[in-house]
């Protein structure tokens, strides 16, 4: 029997028992759709996680003051009065050759009055570094100038959730809201960004300046700020950077070699690489599980085989006496092992793929699709019907001929 023939009677062994063929191939076919599917909603989310990560600004690093505590209960970043808008001055005039552009933050969030509607939402006191930093263009009007910063005047630019709820679709430019009570002119509108990758609405936002903010809004006699956003001019430098800016920091802070740094800096990298592990770990997790399938599916392929064999014990013998080798029937029963598993494989890759851009579709997920992994699946699952299939097609090719025809 040559190869040809060999492959024709494989098929037509399979094709006698449709129902039993495609239930076997059953585990493979979950295995590898769970495969294909973990793969690309794991590749879509870190790939719109680092664009989200990206959208936070050009080259961003953050500085925040000292965590402050509470019943020996920590309250969270930007909570202390350590740093000022002055660090933020010296930052910018001092390292002018690593950092592009600076901007102090004072945060506070209060209800916001328009005529008879009202809206809660964050103000964020910022330089004019800020849209810069952001990579956050003006859609409608423009955003508050240096004059402005400097003069503590009440303007403010305003985010597209802001706008719509307040100002629905009537032109915001020139208008004035409340803030606390207290009147601020809206010279902007943002353009939208929607909501980053914790689901956060980034439109819901209102920027003015941050000498404004800290003595009206925030009514403070201190001087101090909630962060400070900077713009390297390269990620190259963040290293030298980050060593420059604890330089500095201490210094105009008057620490001690001894003392711990009262401030804190964070760096996108940082951020995306946290994401990536637990991205990775959850991915390497929920692969283990698919290859569980796969597992489940090749002992399903092995158990059927072995029952195919007893069940063929006759036309084995047969195939003996006419001049078949032991080869021979190893070659057919390794053949539909594989066969089963391949077409298992290729029925996985198809569900794999339709089931993840379903999944895409209903929760609006972004679904990337690697053909190399869909590949790597598809001939993954023929190994493991050679792997299977062999203990049943070596057991079959040793029968004794004369043994499998007088068997009953």
């Amino acid at each position: 029997m040559n190869l040809i023939m060999i492959f024709k009677v494989a098929l037509l062994a399979i094709a006698r028992n449709k129902t039993r063929s495609l239930l076997t191939c059953l585990g493979i076919i979950v295995g590898i759709a769970a495969v294909i599917a973990v793969l690309a909603i794991g590749k879509g989310a870190s790939t719109m996680m680092v664009k989200e990560i990206s959208s936070m600004g050009n080259n961003l690093v953050m500085v925040f003051p000292e965590r402050r505590s509470r019943d020996a209960v920590s309250v969270g970043m930007g909570q202390g009065q350590t740093m000022t808008a002055g660090d933020a001055q010296a930052i910018k005039r001092e390292l002018s050759h690593l950092v592009s552009a600076v901007s102090p933050t004072v945060n506070v969030t209060c209800q916001i009055i328009y005529q008879g509607k009202n809206w809660q939402s964050r103000v964020s006191g910022v330089s004019t570094d800020m849209p810069s930093i952001r990579n956050w263009n003006v859609g409608e009007g423009r955003f508050f100038s240096e004059d402005e910063e400097r003069g503590y005047q009440r303007v403010c630019v305003i985010g597209t959730t802001v706008k719509n709820n307040l100002f629905g679709e009537d032109d915001a430019i020139g208008r004035t809201i409340r803030l606390r009570d207290m009147p601020f002119k809206v010279v902007g509108v943002l353009e939208s960004k929607g909501a980053n990758g914790w689901g956060q609405d980034q439109d819901d936002t209102v920027m003015a300046p941050y000498t404004t903010v800290g003595r009206v809004l925030q009514r403070s006699t201190f001087k101090s700020i909630n962060m400070m956003n900077l713009s390297l001019h390269s990620m190259d430098d963040l290293a030298e950077a980050k060593r420059e800016i604890t330089a500095l920091l201490r210094q105009r802070h008057r620490l001690a070699d001894y003392q711990d740094d009262d401030f804190e800096t964070r760096d996108t990298t940082e951020i995306m690489n946290t994401i990536g592990s637990v991205s990775s770990l959850m991915t390497i997790l929920l692969t283990a599980v698919a290859a569980i399938s796969l597992l489940v599916g090749g002992i399903g392929i092995m158990n059927i085989m072995l029952v195919s064999v007893t069940e063929r014990i006759k036309e084995i013998g047969l195939r003996m006496a006419i001049g078949a080798t032991p080869v021979n029937i190893l070659g057919q029963f390794i053949l539909e092992a594989i066969v089963l598993s391949t077409v298992g494989g290729a029925i996985g890759v198809a569900v794999g793929v339709g089931g993840a851009r379903l999944i895409g579709e209903l929760q609006n997920w972004p679904i990337l699709i690697e053909w190399s992994s869909a590949l790597g699946a598809f001939l993954f699952s023929s190994f493991v019907g050679l792997f299977f299939g062999f203990y049943p097609a070596y057991r079959a090719s040793k029968l004794n001929p004369i043994d499998c025809l007088r068997y009953e």
